[in-house]
């Protein structure tokens, strides 16, 4: 167990869909324990393994005092509730842009030793459990912003501190529009 350093913004790990887990053994139980150290240690709501460059499915969360992980996540939204404010990412750190989400959430998976969890969420718990469940599937929430949103994010990331201009950086359009919350996923 082991903090590990945080992939940023710009790095390709971050846009590259994970892999479903297939292996739930010791090693896994390593990832979710440098992933826990890591989030802690940098007091995050939630991380996620392509944040440390590994392309699994998987991601750790601690929200409401709610310390936990889920290993290969499917969501489910039991209504069309919706929230706005704002929300930051350890993979963009220190910047924050009001973001859509869903106000609650459903996320089934399995723990680290393969046996079935589910999570019911709503509020920052659901925002957590969206966030990580996209940086799963290559997606950073500034992706979801407006376009006015987009272009103020990344105006702020350019100017930001940590930016390395020499990793260019990939925005998507929502990759769920028209379907703004990846429903039917």
């Amino acid at each position: 167990m082991t903090v590990q350093p945080i992939r940023l913004f710009g790095d390709p790990v971050l846009r590259t869909p994970a892999d479903p887990v297939v292996d739930f053994d010791a090693e896994l139980r390593r990832l979710v324990a440098d992933l826990t150290d890591t989030m802690r240690e940098q007091s995050g709501a939630g991380l996620a393994a392509p944040q440390l460059g590994v392309g699994l499915r998987v991601f750790t969360f601690d929200v409401d005092d709610v310390l936990g992980h889920l290993v290969n996540p499917v969501l489910e939204f039991p209504d069309a509730e919706e929230q706005d404010g704002p929300e930051g990412c350890l993979s963009i750190p220190g910047l924050y842009f009001d973001t859509k989400r869903r106000q609650n959430v459903v996320a089934k998976g399995f723990n680290s030793y393969g046996d079935p969890v589910q999570i019911v969420g709503t509020g920052l718990m659901a925002r957590c459990v969206q966030h990580e469940t996209d940086h799963l599937d290559g997606v950073l929430f500034v992706d979801r912003l407006d376009p006015a949103g987009r272009k103020e994010a990344m105006k702020a990331i350019r100017q930001a501190e940590w930016y390395d201009a020499a990793a260019p950086p990939t925005v998507k359009l929502d990759p769920h529009a028209g379907n703004p919350f990846g429903l039917g996923r």
